[in-house]
C-alpha cells in the first residue's frame, strides 16, 4: 500500500507541471476536442516517459537525469514564446485587415512539443523506478491517469479564467508556459 501511495504522490508531483501548462492552454478557449487532445497527449507522454527512462537504463540516468528538467524547461519557454508570438501575429493581422482572426487553439505540433517538454523530467523518474521494486506498467498507468485528470482540471480552470481575460489570452497562456518552464528549471515544479 505504501508503494502505491508513493507512486500516487510522485504522479501528482510530476503532474503539477501538466496542471499548470493546461491552465495556460485553457486560457485561449477550449472545447471537447481540445480537452480530448490535451488529455491524451499529456497522459500518453507522462505514461511513456517513465517506461522509456527505465528502458534506457541507469547508465544514462547520471548524465541525462541532471539535464532533463532543463531541457524540458527550455522547450516550455520556447513554446511559450512561440504562443505569445502567434497571438501577437494574429492580433496584428486582425488590426491590419479589420477582420477577426479566430484562434484555432493549440496546433498539433505545439501540443506535442508542450507535452514532451512537460514530461521529459519523467525520464529521470523512470531511471529512479529502475532501482525500486515498482511495476513499471502500474507506474505508467498511474502517471497517465493522474496526468489526464490534472490536465483536464487545469484546462477547465484556464478556460474559466480565460473568459475574463480573453483579449490577452494568448499572451497570458504563453507567459504561463514560460513561467512553468522557469519553475521546472528552478526545481519548484516537476
Amino acid at each position: 500500500m505504501s508503494g502505491l501511495l508513493s507512486l500516487l504522490l510522485v504522479s501528482v508531483s510530476v503532474g503539477l507541471s501538466n496542471f499548470a501548462g493546461a491552465i495556460g492552454i485553457g486560457l485561449s478557449g477550449i472545447d471537447a476536442r481540445t480537452r480530448l487532445r490535451v488529455g491524451l497527449a499529456f497522459g500518453l507522454f507522462e505514461a511513456a516517459m517513465p517506461i522509456i527512462g527505465l528502458l534506457l537504463g541507469q547508465a544514462v540516468a547520471g548524465y541525462l537525469g541532471h539535464f532533463a528538467k532543463y531541457i524540458g524547461a527550455a522547450l516550455l519557454v520556447l513554446t511559450g514564446i512561440y504562443t505569445i508570438w502567434q497571438g501577437r501575429r494574429a492580433a496584428a493581422q486582425e488590426q491590419k485587415s479589420g477582420t477577426v482572426v479566430a484562434v484555432q487553439g493549440m496546433r498539433t505540433h505545439q501540443l506535442l512539443v508542450t507535452a514532451l517538454a512537460l514530461s521529459i523530467d519523467n525520464l529521470a523518474v523512470g531511471f529512479a523506478l529502475a532501482v525500486y521494486p515498482v511495476d513499471i506498467w502500474l507506474a505508467a498507468i498511474t502517471f497517465g491517469v493522474v496526468s489526464i485528470l490534472m490536465s483536464l482540471a487545469g484546462l477547465e480552470l484556464g478556460h474559466r479564467l480565460g473568459k475574463r481575460a480573453e483579449a490577452w489570452s494568448e499572451e497570458i497562456g504563453g507567459t504561463v508556459l514560460i513561467l512553468v518552464g522557469i519553475a521546472i528549471a528552478a526545481g519548484v515544479l516537476g
